[in-house]
């Protein structure tokens, strides 16, 4: 199909700003909708000749771009942190925004970001507000503690959670404003609904025909829990978008940034251009896989030898984002490879 028209779409919660280009860079048309799915379809059904468009990604583009990706040729997705030449500009408004972004389209020069299939970004939202509801019982947590520190009550940090111990010892409070009893009843209920609801996600992510098997499988490797296998299956979409380990790396905020210049090159600290979700599951995984991954916890001390904790951490996270793209690249479960001995390399020499 020959495209025509090449289309840069500026988009906001409440408007959508289009300009339409030819190849050669002539305006043809340009103006603002309505931010609704019924107004971009009677838009772009009226669109006659073949047309390849772009937006920058943003918190709302999603259910734009799903509006109006059956109707284009192509349409793409701007990386944002890539794009910071439009919101520098000395003189910004949407209508310029959007004649950039044709621009960035037509010329080829568009930093295109990753979209993943419309079924799993619904699915990744369910995983994201589990992380959402996670966050919000361990504030909780620390509120109930905190409480009880105000007031001096005497208790134990490990089994404050425990159903049975927080019942024995409101009933041991002496001393205690009743006012502080309520708060702890009730943050303790919302820490009760908390736990059932995010019990609740990950039971229905895991018997999600999309992702069961591929959980499995990602499960078969040593110190791999559900939440990481979910959080890398849901976040990386699909392990073929990369070409080597490397670069998997990199969009999990493994590696360092660098900076290189007349022959000198720099190392700095661990880039923030990353998939903060991924990152955080993984450092996490890191400090628990070794109990249960012998060749993780070889890995992990031999660090430890040339560096501190948090070095032998960052290793154990890089080796486990191998491990997983591996078995999702392959299909296959997790099978440790043991390298053939001296005897048999000169065996075969021989």
């Amino acid at each position: 199909m020959n495209i025509s028209h090449y289309i840069g779409f500026d988009v906001h919660k409440k408007s959508v700003s289009y300009c339409v280009k030819t190849a050669d860079g002539k305006i043809v048309e340009e103006g603002t909708l309505r931010a609704t799915r019924q107004k971009l379809r009677q838009w772009a059904e009226k669109r006659q000749e073949p047309w390849h468009g772009a937006m920058e990604a943003t918190l709302f583009s999603s259910w734009i771009y799903d509006s109006l990706k059956p109707f284009a040729a192509e349409l793409q997705m701007g990386n944002p942190s890539m794009m910071k030449a439009i919101s520098a500009a000395k003189k910004k408004n949407d209508k310029l925004d959007a004649r950039k972004i044709a621009d960035l389209v037509r010329c080829n020069l568009l930093p295109v970001c990753y979209v993943g299939s419309a079924e799993m970004r619904e699915l990744r939202r369910l995983l994201r507000y589990r992380n959402t509801v996670v966050a919000h019982a361990v504030r909780t947590k620390n509120k109930m503690s905190g409480l009880l520190m105000e007031v001096g009550a005497e208790y134990s940090k490990r089994r404050l959670h425990g159903k049975k111990y927080f019942s024995e010892l409101m009933g041991q409070l002496e001393e205690v404003p009743e006012s502080v009893k309520d708060m702890l009843q009730l943050s303790r209920s919302a820490l009760e609904m908390f736990e059932t609801t995010q019990r609740q996600l990950l039971d229905r992510l895991q018997k999600e025909p999309l992702l069961a098997k591929r959980v499995e499988r990602l499960r078969s490797i040593g110190g791999v829990g559900e939440v990481t296998a979910l959080t890398w299956a849901l976040e990386t979409s699909d392990p073929r978008r990369f070409p080597s380990i490397d670069d998997a790396m990199s969009y999990c905020g493994l590696t360092s940034a660098l900076v290189a210049s007349a022959g000198k090159q720099q190392r700095g600290p661990i880039s923030k251009q990353r998939n903060r979700y991924l990152q955080t599951v993984l450092i996490e995984a890191a400090k628990l896989a070794p109990r249960w991954n012998k060749q993780l916890a070889e890995l992990h001390e031999r660090e430890l030898k040339h560096g501190n904790r948090n070095r032998a951490t960052l290793a154990v996270a890089r080796k486990l984002v191998a491990y997983l793209l591996a078995v999702d690249k392959s299909g296959k479960p997790f099978e440790v490879r043991t390298p053939p001995t001296r005897e048999l390399e000169v065996q075969k020499v021989a």
